[in-house]
C-alpha cells in the first residue's frame, strides 16, 4: 500500500511539472544574401516561432541586440508581436557605420508578460570601411589625378614647342 501511495505521489509530481513546461521553440536565421553586410546597411533576419500549447493570441516581446566580438552591444531594438500557435516573419537592424570588420552576433530575447523567456542567436559577418582602406583609395585617386595632370601639361608644352 505504501508503494502505491508513493507511485501516485510521483505521478502527480511529474504531471504537475510537465504541465508548466513551455513547449515553445524558436529559430533565427540570416539569409545567405545578408550573411556578409557592410557598415551602414541593413542586416535582415528571419524568425520562426512555434508555440503549439498557446490556445489563443498572445503578445510577445522581442528584444534584438547585435554584439561585437567582445560581447558589447553595438545596436538594439525592441518590438512587440502577436502570435498564436506559430509565426514566421522577417525583420532588420541597421548596422552602425563606425564599427570594425568581423564576426558579430545577433541575439534575440523572447518574452511575454508572464513566465516565457527564451534566447536565440545567429552570427554574421560585417565588412567595415576601414580608415586605412579609405586612405589607400583616396591616395590612389589623388595620384591618378596628379599623373593625368602632368601628362596633360607635358602634351600642351609639346604642342606649344611644335607650333614655334
Amino acid at each position: 500500500m505504501n508503494r502505491f501511495k508513493i507511485l501516485i505521489l510521483f505521478a502527480v509530481i511529474i504531471l504537475f511539472n510537465l504541465y508548466f513546461v513551455s513547449s515553445m521553440s524558436a529559430k533565427v536565421f540570416v539569409p545567405e544574401k545578408y550573411s556578409e553586410v557592410y557598415t551602414g546597411e541593413r542586416v535582415y533576419f528571419g524568425i520562426e516561432i512555434k508555440y503549439p500549447e498557446n490556445p489563443s493570441r498572445k503578445d510577445i516581446i522581442l528584444e534584438y541586440e547585435i554584439l561585437n566580438p567582445e560581447d558589447e552591444i553595438i545596436t538594439e531594438s525592441k518590438v512587440l508581436k502577436a502570435i498564436e500557435t506559430q509565426a514566421s516573419f522577417m525583420d532588420f537592424l541597421v548596422i552602425p557605420e563606425n564599427i570594425k570588420s568581423g564576426r558579430y552576433t545577433l541575439k534575440i530575447y523572447i518574452s511575454d508578460y508572464e513566465d516565457l523567456n527564451q534566447e536565440i542567436s545567429v552570427s554574421f559577418k560585417i565588412i567595415g570601411y576601414e580608415r586605412d582602406q579609405l586612405t589607400l583609395y583616396f591616395s590612389v585617386v589623388i595620384f591618378t589625378i596628379i599623373f593625368m595632370g602632368i601628362l596633360i601639361i607635358i602634351s600642351i608644352f609639346k604642342k606649344i614647342k611644335k607650333s614655334k
